[in-house]
């Protein structure tokens, strides 16, 4: 199939399904029509049997590659989450079936992971069997800075990266770089921003005609690999692994050392009730499944809505960061130390019965 619409251009070459992301004004940010339009050209593609593979790309206002996607259209949601739209609902029952899709594809999925790739990006390129990225590549999951959670299959795969590393991205949003990314498994190969367009024209010319020749393309194409480190990994599994926020959050505050002061700093500026939730999230995902992650964070998500209704974190964040942009969000409770287990437990509490949820078909 080949559908070219505003935001979306989906397209056959050679044996390979290309998608590009083409709402470079907004960094790509999904809509719901987008998610619509990649889950139908994903559907048509497994079953076409003269699709071998699939190639994903962002584009920037100057062309393709340079921005990959931001996440979801984080001013819809405030808009939808404040009128009641419907279409909030449908965009992340459909976003999760989508990156389900992704993470189960039987065909070679390749993420061109270039520039900016945060939130609902990360979904749509974390399950894919070829994650590129690039010196160029800016990658975080920065949702407790708009009161929000890491979704988008975010407890599942934060949760598998090494030591404490998961919560600490989780908890504080920090964007990360090619080098983290590999050295967290959140990414397969590094490639120079100038390999990018002539990979991705070799794809389409048919050379590649198999999983195994498109991999082999991309080994010929990649930066050979160093040991890649964190350079905080000692501080992040100690003081990520504590038992709670209050317990992260005051030991990094008693030391005298730099990187705690700043990261403490970071997180007393992240909405104090989502950041109880989200090491929740991560600690419950690491035994769970992508399914039962994704139906999880499909609760969550409700709660973020609707559990208290004149006060979702989630809008409140959105508005300060995106709408007035007074970078002053009105949480509640506004300090760490005043949130309890019985405002936490309620978002893993989910609203339909299993046989009823949006999720239920996942497996």
């Amino acid at each position: 199939m080949d559908a070219i619409t505003q935001d979306l251009v989906c397209e056959v070459r050679g044996k390979i399904g290309f998608v590009t992301l083409n709402r470079p004004r907004a960094l790509n940010a999904l809509t719901l029509d987008m998610v619509r339009g990649l889950m139908t050209a994903l559907l048509a593609w497994r079953s076409d049997p003269e699709v071998v593979a699939v190639a994903i790309r962002g584009s920037n206002k100057e062309g393709v590659f340079g921005a990959f996607c931001a996440g979801g259209d984080i001013r819809f949601l405030h808009q939808g989450g404040s009128t009641g739209d419907p279409r909030v609902e449908d965009f992340f029952t459909e976003e999760y079936a989508l990156n389900h899709l992704i993470h189960t594809y039987p065909k070679p999925y390749v993420a061109f992971m270039d520039g900016i790739v945060m939130g609902g990006g990360m979904g749509i390129s974390q399950g894919a069997a070829l994650r590129l990225v690039t010196d160029a590549t800016r990658m975080a999951m920065p949702e407790t800075a708009i009161g929000l959670f890491p979704d988008v299959g975010g407890g599942y795969f934060l949760s598998r990266c090494p030591g404490h590393t998961g919560e600490w991205l989780a908890l504080t949003g920090e964007t990360i770089g090619s080098d983290e990314a590999l050295a967290l498994g959140l990414a397969d190969a590094r490639l120079e921003v100038a390999a990018l367009a002539p990979l991705w024209d070799e794809l389409g010319s048919g050379s590649a005609k198999s999983g195994a020749d498109i991999k082999n393309l991309v080994a010929t194409r990649s930066i050979a690999n160093s040991a890649h480190e964190i350079s905080a990994r000692g501080q992040i599994d100690h003081y990520f692994s504590l038992e709670s926020v209050g317990a992260i959050v005051g030991a990094l505050e008693a030391s005298a050392g730099e990187w705690e002061t700043k990261t403490a700093a970071i997180l007393r500026k992240r909405s104090p009730l989502m950041l109880h939730v989200v090491l929740e999230q991560i600690r419950r995902a690491r035994t769970l499944s992508l399914a039962d992650d994704l139906r999880m964070e499909r609760d969550m998500v409700r709660h973020c809505f609707h559990l208290r209704p004149g006060q979702s974190e989630t809008l409140e964040g959105i508005r300060a960061l995106a709408v007035d942009k007074d970078h002053t969000p009105r949480w509640a409770p506004a300090r760490i130390e005043d949130v309890t287990s019985d405002m936490v437990a309620p978002f893993f509490v989910s609203p339909w019965p299993a046989h009823a949820h949006p999720l239920a078909a996942l497996r």
